[in-house]
């Protein structure tokens, strides 16, 4: 049984099974307040190491593209650089997956792929 001492107020006036059901559901709303659904962050182009493997240098710009998708940034002072950047963090774990792929151009080929980048490298 709850003491009506704890039914202050207007509640005070209300029938105790009143005032204990409103008392459960406030407790039971508190608790469920905890159990918050995180979605996944998926952001960029998803990498597979088959497609980045199979870029070589001397392949065009639209094999390229046809192989990792549209790069995330192309650069507008680097025109011959595209950067394919992938993150995902799954609901509430802290582990974060991420990838950058630099691939540059020469003469509109593949010059070079630099792969698994460090995120705090420089560029």
């Amino acid at each position: 049984m709850i003491p009506r001492s704890l039914c202050a107020g207007a509640l005070r006036k209300m029938p105790l099974y009143a005032c204990s059901r409103r008392l459960f559901l406030a407790g039971l709303l508190a608790l469920a307040s905890g159990c918050v659904y995180r979605i996944d962050v998926q952001q960029g182009n998803l990498l597979d190491d088959k497609a980045i493997d199979a870029v070589q240098p001397g392949m065009t710009r639209s094999q390229v593209r046809f192989l990792l998708g549209t790069p995330v940034v192309e650069d507008s002072f680097h025109h011959d650089r595209w950067d394919y950047v992938y993150y995902l963090r799954r609901g509430r774990s802290n582990r974060e997956e991420k990838r950058w792929v630099i691939v540059t151009f020469a003469d509109d080929k593949v010059a070079t792929i630099r792969k698994d980048v460090p995120f705090d490298a420089p560029g």
